[in-house]
């Protein structure tokens, strides 16, 4: 697909237009005729989102209120033997949707306990439209997402099934919450962000979790920051490591956005985050 349709929709979805402005801007790019089928491409298919089922038999899998007003999923090895290490999963900015519910259920297969937070449950849950989604995301104070974010943690370390080491991945808006939290929060044991907002120079300092940083090389926007943020790091003497995906877009690990999925990519950073929390949460 052409990369113009692709930093077009991107523009849209992280708030810099409406889906009418959108849509005419799409049209006058594409023409009439193109735009329902460039659309199937760059839209989520939430049909191919269940990689691991709802009710896969080797996993413990249900909605839960881990705290008061906070809802989300939770999942877990069905026959774990012994305390395992939590894993908290923060959703893009199209809140706790099917994909995210698939990656919950995904870390869980790895030896997990782990938490998919619904960050929008403090102002009625997430809804089937993403643009509602959207929208109300944008209302959420930065401070709130915070500490919700800071009480998921602590519930997770105290969870029956954990050992108390608590590690956070995050997607888009997801892996800018990651970042923050990262900051705020000394105690958190692991983060892994992919192509999330950087937190300022600073404020790195203030960090004491490993960062694992993954990032697309088409996406402009959020690289933009790469270069401070990596350079307060190793200014801090940090634990982290860096990964820029070339040719990879924002949301390459998105498997259910047929425009932006990058396999290659997604499978090799992947398998950079399930290692990254056995590391540091066993």
């Amino acid at each position: 697909m052409d990369q113009k349709y692709i930093n077009l929709f991107d523009t849209y979805t992280h708030g810099g237009m409406n889906r009418r402005d959108f849509l005419d801007r799409l049209k006058a790019l594409a023409g009439a005729a193109a735009v329902t089928p460039i659309l199937a491409q760059l839209e989520n298919n939430y049909a191919h989102a269940d990689t691991v089922a709802a009710d896969d038999p080797r996993l413990v899998t249900k909605e839960v209120q881990i705290l008061p007003d906070i809802y989300g999923l939770l999942a877990m090895p069905k026959d774990a033997k012994g305390k395992l290490g939590a894993v908290m999963v923060i959703h893009e900015n199209r809140g706790l949707n099917p994909h995210i519910q698939d990656i919950v259920r995904r870390v869980a297969l790895e030896g997990f306990v782990v938490f998919g937070t619904d960050y929008l449950s403090l102002i009625g849950r997430t809804p089937q439209n993403e643009d509602k989604a959207r929208e109300m995301i944008g209302t959420l104070k930065p401070e709130d997402v915070l500490a919700m974010s800071m009480d998921v943690r602590l519930a997770l370390s105290e969870h029956e099934a954990s050992n108390g080491k608590v590690g956070a991945v995050g997607f888009c808006w997801g892996g800018g919450a990651v970042n923050a939290l990262a900051v705020a929060d000394p105690d958190l044991n692991a983060g892994v962000a992919y192509y999330g907002m950087q937190v300022p120079a600073a404020d790195v300092p203030k960090i004491k979790a490993p960062l694992l940083l993954q990032n697309g090389g088409l996406d402009e926007r959020v690289n933009a920051g790469i270069k401070d943020f990596e350079a307060a790091l190793k200014a801090g003497g940090k634990t982290y490591e860096l990964y820029v995906y070339e040719g990879a877009n924002h949301a390459f690990n998105n498997d259910t956005n047929p425009a932006r999925y990058n396999k290659e990519a997604a499978d090799l950073a992947w398998g950079r985050t399930i290692g990254w929390f056995k590391k540091y949460l066993a």
